[in-house]
Protein backbone atom coordinates (compact mmCIF):
# COMPACT_ATOMS: atom_id res chain seq x y z
CA UNK A 1 0.00 0.00 0.00
CA UNK A 2 1.33 3.76 -0.34
CA UNK A 3 -1.45 5.77 0.71
CA UNK A 4 0.01 6.24 3.59
CA UNK A 5 4.07 6.68 1.95
CA UNK A 6 6.19 9.22 3.47
CA UNK A 7 3.73 9.80 6.00
CA UNK A 8 4.23 10.86 9.82
CA UNK A 9 2.61 8.90 12.24
CA UNK A 10 0.40 11.68 13.20
CA UNK A 11 -0.07 12.47 9.73
CA UNK A 12 -1.41 8.95 9.11
CA UNK A 13 -3.33 9.03 11.69
CA UNK A 14 -4.96 12.09 11.15
CA UNK A 15 -5.71 11.04 7.29
CA UNK A 16 -7.42 7.78 9.01
CA UNK A 17 -9.49 9.38 11.22
CA UNK A 18 -10.56 12.04 8.51
CA UNK A 19 -11.29 8.84 5.78
CA UNK A 20 -13.53 7.03 8.78
CA UNK A 21 -15.61 9.96 9.49
CA UNK A 22 -16.07 10.32 5.41
CA UNK A 23 -17.01 7.24 5.63
CA UNK A 24 -19.62 6.91 8.35
CA UNK A 25 -21.01 10.27 6.96
CA UNK A 26 -21.68 8.33 3.47
CA UNK A 27 -23.38 5.29 5.33
CA UNK A 28 -25.48 7.96 7.48
CA UNK A 29 -26.61 10.26 4.62
CA UNK A 30 -26.80 7.08 1.60
CA UNK A 31 -28.26 4.66 4.30
CA UNK A 32 -30.23 6.34 6.77
CA UNK A 33 -31.90 4.32 9.49
CA UNK A 34 -34.99 2.72 8.37
CA UNK A 35 -38.58 2.98 10.37
CA UNK A 36 -39.46 -0.21 9.77
CA UNK A 37 -36.52 -1.65 11.53
CA UNK A 38 -36.72 0.20 14.59
CA UNK A 39 -40.15 1.63 14.63
CA UNK A 40 -38.83 5.01 14.06
CA UNK A 41 -42.24 6.95 12.72
CA UNK A 42 -42.75 10.81 12.28
CA UNK A 43 -44.49 14.04 11.05
CA UNK A 44 -41.88 16.27 10.22
CA UNK A 45 -41.04 15.92 7.18
CA UNK A 46 -37.35 15.08 5.79
CA UNK A 47 -36.25 14.41 8.94
CA UNK A 48 -35.12 10.53 9.60
CA UNK A 49 -33.69 8.77 12.49
CA UNK A 50 -30.39 9.72 11.54
CA UNK A 51 -31.14 13.28 11.56
CA UNK A 52 -31.80 12.91 15.26
CA UNK A 53 -27.87 11.99 15.98
CA UNK A 54 -25.46 15.17 16.68
CA UNK A 55 -22.74 12.77 14.78
CA UNK A 56 -24.53 13.14 12.12
CA UNK A 57 -24.36 16.83 11.72
CA UNK A 58 -20.69 17.22 12.92
CA UNK A 59 -20.17 14.67 10.73
CA UNK A 60 -21.43 16.58 7.91
CA UNK A 61 -19.30 19.85 9.15
CA UNK A 62 -16.36 17.86 9.14
CA UNK A 63 -17.07 16.97 5.68
CA UNK A 64 -18.26 20.44 4.74
CA UNK A 65 -15.08 22.52 6.52
CA UNK A 66 -12.63 19.82 6.72
CA UNK A 67 -10.43 21.25 9.77
CA UNK A 68 -11.97 24.83 10.55
CA UNK A 69 -15.22 22.49 11.89
CA UNK A 70 -13.09 22.12 15.26
CA UNK A 71 -11.78 25.96 14.94
CA UNK A 72 -12.34 28.27 18.11
CA UNK A 73 -14.35 30.87 16.99
CA UNK A 74 -13.93 33.27 20.04
CA UNK A 75 -11.49 32.42 22.64
CA UNK A 76 -11.95 33.44 26.21
CA UNK A 77 -10.88 36.55 26.43
CA UNK A 78 -12.72 37.40 23.29
CA UNK A 79 -15.51 36.07 25.02
CA UNK A 80 -15.28 38.14 28.46
CA UNK A 81 -15.03 41.34 25.82
CA UNK A 82 -18.14 40.55 24.45
CA UNK A 83 -19.79 40.01 27.37
CA UNK A 84 -18.69 43.18 29.12
CA UNK A 85 -19.24 45.40 26.14
CA UNK A 86 -23.19 44.29 27.29
CA UNK A 87 -22.76 44.94 30.51
CA UNK A 88 -21.55 48.58 29.89
CA UNK A 89 -24.31 49.03 27.36
CA UNK A 90 -26.77 48.01 30.00
CA UNK A 91 -29.50 47.70 27.65
CA UNK A 92 -30.42 44.49 28.69
CA UNK A 93 -28.42 42.85 31.14
CA UNK A 94 -26.64 43.92 34.13
CA UNK A 95 -24.25 43.02 36.68
CA UNK A 96 -26.83 42.85 40.09
CA UNK A 97 -23.55 44.23 41.99
CA UNK A 98 -23.49 47.31 40.93
CA UNK A 99 -26.50 48.39 42.19
CA UNK A 100 -25.81 51.05 44.92
CA UNK A 101 -26.53 50.12 48.39
CA UNK A 102 -29.50 51.86 48.67
CA UNK A 103 -32.40 52.60 45.68
CA UNK A 104 -34.70 55.58 45.88
CA UNK A 105 -38.32 53.94 46.43
CA UNK A 106 -40.03 55.45 43.29
CA UNK A 107 -36.86 53.65 41.52
CA UNK A 108 -38.00 50.58 42.80
CA UNK A 109 -41.83 50.46 42.14
CA UNK A 110 -40.79 51.32 38.77
CA UNK A 111 -38.94 48.24 38.54
CA UNK A 112 -41.80 46.11 39.91
CA UNK A 113 -44.60 48.27 37.92
CA UNK A 114 -42.79 47.26 34.32
CA UNK A 115 -42.96 43.22 35.34
CA UNK A 116 -45.73 43.38 37.84
CA UNK A 117 -49.16 44.77 35.92
CA UNK A 118 -52.44 43.79 34.78
CA UNK A 119 -52.11 42.14 31.41
CA UNK A 120 -53.55 43.62 28.31
CA UNK A 121 -55.86 40.64 27.60
CA UNK A 122 -57.96 38.58 29.59
CA UNK A 123 -56.35 35.62 32.05
CA UNK A 124 -58.27 32.58 33.42
CA UNK A 125 -56.95 30.30 35.85
CA UNK A 126 -57.05 26.66 34.88
CA UNK A 127 -60.80 26.32 36.15
CA UNK A 128 -61.72 28.39 33.53
CA UNK A 129 -62.51 31.79 35.75
CA UNK A 130 -61.36 35.07 34.62
CA UNK A 131 -59.34 37.16 36.24
CA UNK A 132 -60.97 39.85 37.80
CA UNK A 133 -60.12 43.19 39.15
CA UNK A 134 -60.04 42.42 42.49
CA UNK A 135 -57.93 38.83 42.06
CA UNK A 136 -55.42 42.02 40.67
CA UNK A 137 -56.11 43.70 43.44
CA UNK A 138 -55.19 40.99 45.65
CA UNK A 139 -51.89 40.44 43.97
CA UNK A 140 -51.26 44.23 44.37
CA UNK A 141 -51.71 43.87 48.04
CA UNK A 142 -49.05 40.98 48.27
CA UNK A 143 -46.63 43.24 46.41
CA UNK A 144 -46.05 45.52 49.49
CA UNK A 145 -45.50 48.86 47.53
CA UNK A 146 -47.16 50.79 50.28
CA UNK A 147 -44.17 50.47 52.39
CA UNK A 148 -41.54 52.00 50.09
CA UNK A 149 -40.63 55.40 51.48
CA UNK A 150 -37.46 57.06 50.91
CA UNK A 151 -34.37 55.07 50.33
CA UNK A 152 -34.56 51.36 50.78
CA UNK A 153 -32.04 49.10 51.45
CA UNK A 154 -30.62 47.09 48.58
CA UNK A 155 -29.58 43.33 49.34
CA UNK A 156 -27.60 41.08 47.86
CA UNK A 157 -27.87 36.92 47.66
CA UNK A 158 -27.20 33.51 45.64
CA UNK A 159 -29.85 31.45 43.89
CA UNK A 160 -29.22 27.88 46.09
CA UNK A 161 -31.62 25.57 43.87
CA UNK A 162 -33.46 26.04 40.52
CA UNK A 163 -36.19 28.34 40.80
CA UNK A 164 -39.14 30.28 38.71
CA UNK A 165 -39.09 34.41 38.56
CA UNK A 166 -42.61 35.35 38.87
CA UNK A 167 -44.67 37.85 37.32
CA UNK A 168 -46.69 38.48 41.06
CA UNK A 169 -45.61 36.91 44.40
CA UNK A 170 -47.68 33.89 43.93
CA UNK A 171 -47.38 30.20 42.29
CA UNK A 172 -51.03 30.85 40.71
CA UNK A 173 -51.16 29.94 37.12
CA UNK A 174 -52.83 31.91 34.55
CA UNK A 175 -53.70 31.27 31.16
CA UNK A 176 -54.82 33.44 28.40
CA UNK A 177 -58.57 32.72 26.28
CA UNK A 178 -56.78 29.75 24.72
CA UNK A 179 -56.85 27.96 28.14
CA UNK A 180 -53.09 26.75 26.88
CA UNK A 181 -52.39 25.19 30.38
CA UNK A 182 -48.89 24.54 29.22
CA UNK A 183 -48.22 28.19 29.08
CA UNK A 184 -48.73 29.87 32.46
CA UNK A 185 -48.67 33.82 31.57
CA UNK A 186 -47.35 34.55 35.56
CA UNK A 187 -44.33 32.48 34.37
CA UNK A 188 -40.87 34.84 33.57
CA UNK A 189 -37.71 32.72 33.66
CA UNK A 190 -35.82 30.52 35.90
CA UNK A 191 -32.77 31.49 38.05
CA UNK A 192 -30.43 28.68 39.00
CA UNK A 193 -27.87 27.44 41.70
CA UNK A 194 -25.06 30.05 42.03
CA UNK A 195 -26.36 32.76 40.01
CA UNK A 196 -25.90 36.51 41.88
CA UNK A 197 -29.19 38.45 42.98
CA UNK A 198 -29.34 42.45 43.61
CA UNK A 199 -32.61 42.12 46.34
CA UNK A 200 -34.69 45.46 46.40
CA UNK A 201 -38.05 44.96 47.80
CA UNK A 202 -40.00 42.01 49.67
CA UNK A 203 -43.81 40.82 49.51
CA UNK A 204 -46.28 41.79 52.44
CA UNK A 205 -45.89 38.15 53.92
CA UNK A 206 -42.19 38.13 54.10
CA UNK A 207 -42.52 34.67 51.55
CA UNK A 208 -40.98 36.69 48.33
CA UNK A 209 -38.62 39.05 46.78
CA UNK A 210 -38.24 41.02 43.95
CA UNK A 211 -34.95 40.52 42.27
CA UNK A 212 -32.49 41.73 39.31
CA UNK A 213 -30.44 38.84 37.42
CA UNK A 214 -27.93 39.42 35.32
CA UNK A 215 -30.91 39.65 32.48
CA UNK A 216 -33.95 39.81 34.34
CA UNK A 217 -36.57 41.12 36.95
CA UNK A 218 -39.43 39.78 38.67
CA UNK A 219 -40.20 37.77 41.77
CA UNK A 220 -38.29 34.60 43.77
CA UNK A 221 -39.25 32.95 46.67
CA UNK A 222 -37.19 33.83 49.78
CA UNK A 223 -36.87 29.77 50.35
CA UNK A 224 -35.25 29.37 47.22
CA UNK A 225 -32.07 32.09 47.94
CA UNK A 226 -29.53 32.84 50.54
CA UNK A 227 -28.91 36.72 51.26
CA UNK A 228 -24.72 37.59 51.75
CA UNK A 229 -22.80 40.47 52.08
CA UNK A 230 -21.95 42.01 48.45
CA UNK A 231 -18.21 41.42 49.00
CA UNK A 232 -19.32 37.30 49.78
CA UNK A 233 -20.59 37.84 46.69
CA UNK A 234 -17.73 39.19 45.22
CA UNK A 235 -15.46 36.25 45.98
CA UNK A 236 -18.00 33.89 45.26
CA UNK A 237 -18.27 34.85 41.50
CA UNK A 238 -14.83 35.76 41.41
CA UNK A 239 -13.18 32.64 41.81
CA UNK A 240 -11.81 31.30 38.53
CA UNK A 241 -11.48 27.80 39.13
CA UNK A 242 -14.73 26.72 38.42
CA UNK A 243 -16.99 23.21 37.24
CA UNK A 244 -19.17 24.43 34.61
CA UNK A 245 -22.63 21.85 34.24
CA UNK A 246 -22.25 20.72 30.18
CA UNK A 247 -24.94 18.19 30.45
CA UNK A 248 -28.57 19.18 29.85
CA UNK A 249 -28.81 18.55 34.00
CA UNK A 250 -26.47 16.24 36.43
CA UNK A 251 -27.30 16.04 40.44
CA UNK A 252 -24.79 16.40 43.69
CA UNK A 253 -23.74 13.13 45.00
CA UNK A 254 -26.41 11.84 47.53
CA UNK A 255 -25.49 13.14 50.80
CA UNK A 256 -27.81 11.48 53.36
CA UNK A 257 -26.25 13.88 56.41
CA UNK A 258 -26.99 17.08 54.74
CA UNK A 259 -30.44 17.14 52.62
CA UNK A 260 -29.64 20.55 51.25
CA UNK A 261 -26.35 19.17 49.00
CA UNK A 262 -28.22 15.84 48.17
CA UNK A 263 -28.94 15.07 44.93
CA UNK A 264 -29.61 19.00 43.56
CA UNK A 265 -30.46 19.63 40.30
CA UNK A 266 -27.65 21.47 38.25
CA UNK A 267 -28.95 22.68 34.84
CA UNK A 268 -26.27 23.40 31.81
CA UNK A 269 -24.07 26.70 32.37
CA UNK A 270 -24.21 26.29 35.90
CA UNK A 271 -20.57 27.77 37.02
CA UNK A 272 -19.74 26.76 40.53
CA UNK A 273 -15.96 27.65 42.27
CA UNK A 274 -14.25 24.47 42.43
CA UNK A 275 -11.79 22.91 45.39
CA UNK A 276 -8.87 20.84 44.55
CA UNK A 277 -8.78 17.69 46.44
CA UNK A 278 -5.21 18.48 47.64
CA UNK A 279 -6.34 21.45 49.14
CA UNK A 280 -9.34 20.01 50.47
CA UNK A 281 -6.85 17.67 52.43
CA UNK A 282 -9.52 15.04 53.62
CA UNK A 283 -10.57 11.53 51.94
CA UNK A 284 -13.80 11.77 53.08
CA UNK A 285 -16.74 14.02 52.55
CA UNK A 286 -19.41 13.44 54.47
CA UNK A 287 -18.91 9.47 54.35
CA UNK A 288 -17.90 9.61 50.96
CA UNK A 289 -14.37 9.29 49.76
CA UNK A 290 -14.35 12.16 47.28
CA UNK A 291 -11.86 10.91 44.89
CA UNK A 292 -14.05 10.01 42.64
CA UNK A 293 -15.94 13.41 42.23
CA UNK A 294 -15.20 16.95 41.98
CA UNK A 295 -15.66 19.04 44.73
CA UNK A 296 -17.57 22.12 44.44
CA UNK A 297 -18.68 24.73 46.69
CA UNK A 298 -22.54 24.79 46.84
CA UNK A 299 -24.30 27.61 48.05
CA UNK A 300 -26.58 26.55 50.88
CA UNK A 301 -29.27 27.97 53.32
CA UNK A 302 -28.77 28.49 56.81
CA UNK A 303 -31.66 28.86 59.21
CA UNK A 304 -31.55 32.39 59.19
CA UNK A 305 -31.70 32.65 55.50
CA UNK A 306 -28.51 33.43 54.62
CA UNK A 307 -25.41 32.06 52.48
CA UNK A 308 -23.13 28.81 53.61
CA UNK A 309 -21.11 27.62 50.93
CA UNK A 310 -20.70 23.72 51.16
CA UNK A 311 -18.30 21.38 50.03
CA UNK A 312 -19.87 19.35 47.76
CA UNK A 313 -19.48 16.22 45.29
CA UNK A 314 -20.37 16.07 41.60
CA UNK A 315 -19.54 12.61 40.35
CA UNK A 316 -16.93 12.34 37.83
CA UNK A 317 -19.17 10.27 35.43
CA UNK A 318 -21.35 13.93 35.50
CA UNK A 319 -21.27 15.88 32.39
CA UNK A 320 -19.57 18.64 33.50
CA UNK A 321 -16.02 20.42 32.29
CA UNK A 322 -13.20 22.12 34.46
CA UNK A 323 -13.91 25.46 32.79
CA UNK A 324 -15.67 26.53 29.82
CA UNK A 325 -15.99 24.51 26.52
CA UNK A 326 -13.65 25.99 23.98
CA UNK A 327 -16.73 27.79 21.44
CA UNK A 328 -16.41 25.62 18.15
CA UNK A 329 -19.43 24.55 15.86
CA UNK A 330 -18.70 20.86 16.47
CA UNK A 331 -19.61 21.82 20.28
CA UNK A 332 -22.60 23.81 19.35
CA UNK A 333 -23.84 20.78 17.87
CA UNK A 334 -22.94 18.39 20.65
CA UNK A 335 -24.70 20.69 23.23
CA UNK A 336 -28.25 21.28 21.46
CA UNK A 337 -28.85 17.84 21.27
CA UNK A 338 -28.51 17.21 24.76
CA UNK A 339 -31.40 18.85 25.10
CA UNK A 340 -32.86 16.70 22.44
CA UNK A 341 -36.70 15.98 23.40
CA UNK A 342 -37.04 17.83 26.64
CA UNK A 343 -40.59 18.86 26.67
CA UNK A 344 -40.84 22.57 26.12
CA UNK A 345 -41.02 24.57 29.24
CA UNK A 346 -42.38 28.34 28.59
CA UNK A 347 -40.02 30.57 30.87
CA UNK A 348 -38.44 27.81 32.30
CA UNK A 349 -41.26 25.90 33.55
CA UNK A 350 -42.01 22.35 33.75
CA UNK A 351 -38.18 21.91 34.39
CA UNK A 352 -37.33 22.68 30.97
CA UNK A 353 -36.96 25.65 29.51
CA UNK A 354 -38.42 27.45 26.36
CA UNK A 355 -36.72 28.76 22.95
CA UNK A 356 -34.64 31.24 24.44
CA UNK A 357 -33.57 29.53 27.82
CA UNK A 358 -32.65 26.68 25.21
CA UNK A 359 -30.35 28.90 22.98
CA UNK A 360 -29.18 30.97 26.38
CA UNK A 361 -28.10 27.36 28.57
CA UNK A 362 -25.94 26.47 25.63
CA UNK A 363 -24.21 29.42 24.83
CA UNK A 364 -23.77 29.79 28.58
CA UNK A 365 -21.65 26.32 28.51
CA UNK A 366 -19.22 28.77 26.35
CA UNK A 367 -18.58 31.62 28.91
CA UNK A 368 -21.27 33.84 26.80
CA UNK A 369 -24.43 35.48 28.16
CA UNK A 370 -26.92 36.72 26.23
CA UNK A 371 -30.38 38.56 27.27
CA UNK A 372 -33.24 36.44 28.39
CA UNK A 373 -36.59 37.70 25.60
CA UNK A 374 -36.20 36.60 21.90
CA UNK A 375 -37.17 40.42 21.34
CA UNK A 376 -34.28 41.71 23.21
CA UNK A 377 -31.62 39.22 21.43
CA UNK A 378 -33.13 39.77 17.94
CA UNK A 379 -33.13 43.45 18.27
CA UNK A 380 -30.09 44.08 20.30
CA UNK A 381 -26.60 45.13 18.51
CA UNK A 382 -24.24 42.29 20.02
CA UNK A 383 -23.24 39.76 17.09
CA UNK A 384 -22.65 40.19 13.51
CA UNK A 385 -26.47 40.79 12.25
CA UNK A 386 -28.47 40.62 9.16
CA UNK A 387 -31.53 41.93 9.33
CA UNK A 388 -34.49 42.53 7.26
CA UNK A 389 -37.39 44.84 7.09
CA UNK A 390 -41.09 43.28 6.67
CA UNK A 391 -41.47 44.52 3.26
CA UNK A 392 -38.98 42.27 2.55
CA UNK A 393 -40.47 39.00 0.41
CA UNK A 394 -39.63 35.26 1.84
CA UNK A 395 -37.48 34.98 -1.92
CA UNK A 396 -35.77 37.75 -1.00
CA UNK A 397 -34.32 36.04 2.18
CA UNK A 398 -33.32 32.75 0.78
CA UNK A 399 -29.82 33.67 -0.80
CA UNK A 400 -28.83 34.65 3.09
CA UNK A 401 -30.02 31.26 4.10
CA UNK A 402 -27.60 29.56 1.72
CA UNK A 403 -24.80 31.07 3.83
CA UNK A 404 -25.67 29.91 7.27
CA UNK A 405 -22.59 28.81 9.90
CA UNK A 406 -23.52 26.39 12.35
CA UNK A 407 -24.79 28.01 15.97
CA UNK A 408 -26.23 31.29 13.89
CA UNK A 409 -29.55 32.38 15.16
CA UNK A 410 -32.72 33.23 13.65
CA UNK A 411 -35.70 35.28 14.83
CA UNK A 412 -39.27 36.01 13.78
CA UNK A 413 -41.37 37.62 16.66
CA UNK A 414 -41.38 35.72 19.63
CA UNK A 415 -39.50 32.54 18.85
CA UNK A 416 -35.77 31.59 18.11
CA UNK A 417 -34.26 28.86 16.13
CA UNK A 418 -30.25 27.38 15.74
CA UNK A 419 -28.84 26.79 12.60
CA UNK A 420 -28.12 23.18 12.63
CA UNK A 421 -26.46 22.19 9.40
CA UNK A 422 -27.32 21.45 5.32
CA UNK A 423 -28.72 18.03 4.02
CA UNK A 424 -28.57 18.14 -0.01
CA UNK A 425 -28.31 21.86 0.38
CA UNK A 426 -31.28 22.50 2.77
CA UNK A 427 -31.01 23.86 5.84
CA UNK A 428 -32.18 22.40 9.01
CA UNK A 429 -32.49 24.05 12.33
CA UNK A 430 -33.18 22.56 15.92
CA UNK A 431 -35.08 24.70 18.35
CA UNK A 432 -37.24 24.47 21.66
CA UNK A 433 -40.95 25.06 19.86
CA UNK A 434 -44.13 24.29 20.68
CA UNK A 435 -46.21 24.67 17.93
CA UNK A 436 -45.86 22.86 14.35
CA UNK A 437 -46.72 24.07 10.84
CA UNK A 438 -45.41 23.81 7.54
CA UNK A 439 -46.20 23.04 3.97
CA UNK A 440 -45.49 19.36 2.60
CA UNK A 441 -43.98 18.64 -0.63
CA UNK A 442 -47.53 18.88 -2.06
CA UNK A 443 -48.38 21.87 -1.35
CA UNK A 444 -50.79 20.50 2.21
CA UNK A 445 -50.54 22.63 5.13
CA UNK A 446 -49.82 20.07 7.96
CA UNK A 447 -50.10 21.73 11.45
CA UNK A 448 -50.04 19.77 15.15
CA UNK A 449 -47.69 20.16 17.91
CA UNK A 450 -43.74 19.96 18.73
CA UNK A 451 -44.14 21.10 22.24
CA UNK A 452 -40.15 20.27 22.61
CA UNK A 453 -36.57 20.09 21.10
CA UNK A 454 -36.74 19.57 17.52
CA UNK A 455 -35.05 19.43 14.72
CA UNK A 456 -36.94 20.28 11.71
CA UNK A 457 -35.95 21.83 8.14
CA UNK A 458 -36.45 25.58 7.85
CA UNK A 459 -37.72 26.45 3.84
CA UNK A 460 -41.43 23.90 4.58
CA UNK A 461 -41.77 26.15 7.74
CA UNK A 462 -43.31 28.95 5.30
CA UNK A 463 -44.16 30.71 8.15
CA UNK A 464 -40.53 31.27 9.48
CA UNK A 465 -39.37 32.39 6.60
CA UNK A 466 -41.97 35.02 6.19
CA UNK A 467 -41.64 36.48 9.88
CA UNK A 468 -38.10 36.21 9.77
CA UNK A 469 -36.26 39.64 10.78
CA UNK A 470 -33.00 38.83 11.73
CA UNK A 471 -30.04 36.30 11.38
CA UNK A 472 -27.54 36.89 14.38
CA UNK A 473 -23.84 35.22 14.70
CA UNK A 474 -22.15 35.18 17.82
CA UNK A 475 -18.79 36.28 17.33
Amino acid sequence: MTFFSGQSLSQITNNFCALISLVCLTILINNPVQAKSTGFTSNIIHVDEAKLMAEYWQQSLVAQNGKNASAVLMDSKQIQAFNEQQFSRGTYLKKPLTFPDKLAADTIAKFIRAISKPASSERFYADGKKLSEQDYQDYEKRMNLDSLKGYQDVRFAIVVKRTSLRTYPTLDRVFNAKMDLDLDRFQETGAFPGEPLAVVHTSTDGEWHFVRSYNYRAWVQNKDIAFAERTQVEDFIADKNRLVVTGDKVFTTFNPSMPQTSEVQLDMGVSLPLISHSDYGKYQLHGHNPYTGHIVLLPTRNADGNLKLEPTLIPRKADVNIGYLPFTQENVINQAFKFLGERYGWGHDYNGRDCTGFVGEIYKTFGILMPRNSGQQGKDVYGENIRFAKSVKPAQKLADLENLQVGDLLYLPGHVAMFLGYDQGKPFIIHDVYGLGYVDDKGNQVTGILNGVSVTPLLPFKGYIKSLYNIKRIR
